[in-house]
């Protein structure tokens, strides 16, 4: 039970959770000018094995705020293709050439980045915005009361505006915000690991399946994953160990393989595939592993996340500054919802080609002779990717609705390099800057950059990265687009001075 009193909030944000998609999102909410703070139950950053890259849409995310070298070099030249069902895709099946890899390119070769090292940019980045990380605190109860958030934690308790959970599968938050977490139950145990192996030579390289489940030894020496469809593990929370990994190994393996040494701390996961009802129950939201959970396939977990923390952050730092009605929030479920459910989708699929059943396995040699093709590849890489995705938003050109392509100006630079500080962009090609003059009303929300004739002439990006408005002409029409997109998605205009 919490005592009210007529105080004022500490914050206007509480992100609980201090991994990559909190830092991202508290790293948003600062530079919109909210006053938040980061709660971390863990004493220390978690160093345990996890995805290994990310995808375009977080690499372009991270390069619009300067986390990224500018310049990476083309998706074409990083060859980061991923795998399905244990199946690793050949780069060199893959038609690059294609529109979608071509828009998305400068990014490509910054995608090969670690979770720990992420974690360390964003750590840096949350640091330089004076955002606090509240380590070794774990919330305990929480209260909405209308306009703010009674949060109870180990340590004391938090009064905020706003409350927003992303502390994993198992969120707090979510369970004390009483948001269900429907779903499909797990079938099988995985692990991943580095460990030392006394004789490796016993393990086949790559992916290799039999009636027990399946393993992958490599690409790295030492590294193995495993995978057995025996259910979930009696105490998912307990420590892996390095018995554990290699009783798993033998069992999928069929051999007496040794391991004598973990080098990294080893994952244990599932198949468990669950939406969260709602994103949003009043003041409290949720982001990331506490929205969504699915298998760990190709990292898609993390870039998911990465993506909810960049809509959200945004939209909730224009409520917080007050320039956007709450209601703008509704879009935030609306738009993240129906990306997570494919992702669901696409792991729970991938699930059926793995088991060890002889219809499985048939199944699994259509996929594999599907994925031989040129045309195959190419499809399941660009899923993988990224570059394909896209929100359902109002207006006919073929840019709205996407995340920004690589649009490079006059000058030398790309429109995601004047990003770094948030808001919205707006690329201004027309003669007489009458796009520019258009969105004067929205100065401090709408940063304008200009460049020479091209096409596409006007293109308004969110801070997310999402195309608003696009446009190849400069006539009446335009104009008035643009100005509907500003008034949909910035707010109304801010009042003009008096003479």
């Amino acid at each position: 039970m919490f005592v009210h009193s007529d105080e004022k909030c500490d914050v206007d944000v509480t992100v609980v959770g201090a991994g990559p998609v909190g830092l991202l999102l508290a790293a948003e909410l600062a530079l919109s000018g909210a006053a938040v703070q980061i709660l971390e139950r863990r004493a220390e950053p978690d160093e345990a094995m996890k995805a290994q890259s990310i995808n375009v849409p977080t690499a372009e995310a991270l390069d619009r705020r300067g986390l990224l070298p500018s310049g990476g070099g083309r998706v074409g030249d990083a060859r980061l293709t991923g795998h399905v069902a244990g199946m690793v895709l050949d780069p060199d099946l893959v038609d690059w050439s294609d529109p979608d890899f071509a828009a998305h390119a400068a990014v490509g070769g910054a995608r090969m980045l670690p979770q720990p090292q992420l974690e360390k940019l964003l750590a840096d980045h949350v640091a330089r915005l004076g955002v606090p990380v509240r380590r070794g605190v774990e919330v305990t109860a929480l209260e909405d009361t209308g306009d703010g958030v009674l949060v109870g934690t180990t340590a004391d308790t938090v009064r905020t505006r706003w409350l927003v959970g992303c502390d994993g599968g198992h969120s707090t938050v979510r369970r004390l915000a009483g948001i269900g977490f429907p779903g499909t139950d797990p079938e099988l145990t995985g692990y991943q690991a580095v460990a030392d192996i006394a004789d490796p030579s016993v393990l086949a390289d790559g992916w290799t399946w039999s009636s027990r489940g399946a393993y992958r030894y490599g690409p790295q020496p030492g590294r193995v994953a495993t995978l057995e469809f025996g259910g979930p593990p009696a105490d998912r929370s307990a420590p892996v160990t390095l018995e554990e990994v290699q009783s798993s190994l033998r069992r999928v393996s069929g051999t007496d393989v040794t391991l004598t040494a973990l080098r990294a701390i080893p994952t244990r996961w599932t198949d468990n595939a669950r939406q969260a009802a709602a994103y949003r129950s009043g003041r409290v939201l949720l982001a990331g592993d506490a929205a969504h959970v699915h298998p760990p396939f190709g990292g898609q977990g993390l870039n998911l996340g990465a993506g909810d923390a960049m809509n959200l952050g945004w939209k909730l730092g224009a409520v917080i500054a007050g320039w956007a009605p709450e209601g703008l929030l509704d879009t935030y479920d609306a738009e993240r919802r129906p990306l997570g459910a494919w992702v669901l989708d696409w792991t729970r699929a991938q699930i059926g080609v793995l088991r060890g059943d002889a219809k499985s396995a048939a199944l699994r040699e259509v996929v594999a002779d599907l994925l031989s093709t040129r045309d195959g590849t190419t499809y399941a890489v660009k899923k993988i990717s990224g570059v394909t995705q896209r929100i359902d938003l109002p207006g006919d050109h073929p840019l709205v609705g996407r995340f920004v392509p690589d649009l490079w100006l006059g000058d030398g630079s790309r429109l995601a390099d004047h990003g770094h500080g948030g808001g919205f962009l707006l690329l201004d090609r027309t003669p007489d800057g009458a796009f520019a003059r258009r969105a004067a009303a929205w100065a401090g929300r709408v940063s304008g950059v200009t460049d020479g004739h091209a096409t596409p002439t006007g293109v308004l990006v969110r801070p997310d990265g999402v195309v608003a408005w696009a446009s190849d002409s400069a006539d009446t029409a335009a104009v008035t687009g643009l100005e509907a997109a500003l008034h949909r998605w910035a707010g109304a205009p801010s009042p003009s001075p008096v003479g």
